[in-house]
């Protein structure tokens, strides 16, 4: 039996088609069964006789049931996707903290390398410095020795530089004296003559005779001479130096000689 024609019914979806199509199906039984012969003719079947129950195809809920698990499937393949990505976030935060961490404690141990670096090489020229110092300090030294030297204390060359001299020597080697003693004792002796000779006393007699200032004989001069001035007897300050050294032996000092001695 050809289908009813509807309007509009190339538009429908197939479901509709088929609802369409069991609607009037079921029409054409109602009225099949009020037509047969031998029939009940007091009994009339009208549309509203038929069961007032849908009818449902069995692809009608093929199809719902396909596009459930379609939207079950989805569902789970986005959950899926979204813990992936949480997961993946996760892990690119915590790499990123770790490398961050990484790099801090390297830009640590770098400061600390460079601290240490630093206060080394401080130390190192502290002590470069304390070297350098102590060798300016002894240079210095050596240079004040050198210019005492160049500096030596000269004397005039006269009685009073000849008692100055000796004196300057009789204190550097620990001898009593003062200019007064040894001045007055020259002026007696001699007459402040360097080369002044006795030859008429016992000395004289017996083969050694008193020479210069303070006329000390060769035996007396060698035994007494001090270390530093000449060998000479007739030398002023080693004459000077020497006897003072007798004196100071012998009388305590040459302040305390006041006649031949």
């Amino acid at each position: 039996m050809p289908l009813p024609s509807i309007p509009g019914y190339n538009r429908l979806t197939k479901t509709h088609k088929y609802s369409a199509a069991g609607i009037a199906a079921a029409g054409a039984a109602a009225i099949a069964i009020a037509v047969v012969p031998g029939g009940d003719a007091g009994a009339k079947t009208t549309a509203q006789d038929l069961p007032n129950k849908p009818v449902v195809l069995t692809s009608q809920k093929a199809d719902s049931q396909a596009h459930h698990e379609a939207l079950v499937k989805q569902s789970a393949l986005a959950a899926k996707q979204a813990k992936e990505e949480a997961a993946a976030k996760k892990k690119a935060a915590e790499e990123a903290a770790a490398k961050k961490a990484a790099e801090k404690k390297a830009a640590e141990k770098k400061a600390a390398a460079e601290a240490a670096a630093k206060k080394a090489a401080e130390v190192k020229a502290a002590k470069e410095r304390a070297v350098q110092q102590a060798a300016n300090r002894s240079t210095a030294r050596i240079e004040t020795v050198a210019a005492a030297k160049d500096t030596k204390k000269t004397y005039p060359n006269n009685l009073d530089g000849w008692i100055r001299e000796s004196l300057d020597i009789m204190k550097q080697k620990g001898i009593p004296g003062s200019y007064n003693g040894i001045y007055r004792n020259i002026i007696r002796e001699s007459g402040g003559n360097p080369r002044a000779i006795n030859l008429w006393d016992i000395n004289a007699r017996n083969g050694v005779p008193s020479k210069g200032l303070l006329q000390v004989i060769a035996p007396t001069f060698k035994q007494y001479h001090v270390e530093g001035t000449s060998w000479d007897l007739y030398d002023p300050v080693a004459n000077i130096t020497a006897a003072c050294n007798y004196a100071a032996a012998r009388y305590g000092s040459m302040d305390n000689v006041n006649g031949p001695y």
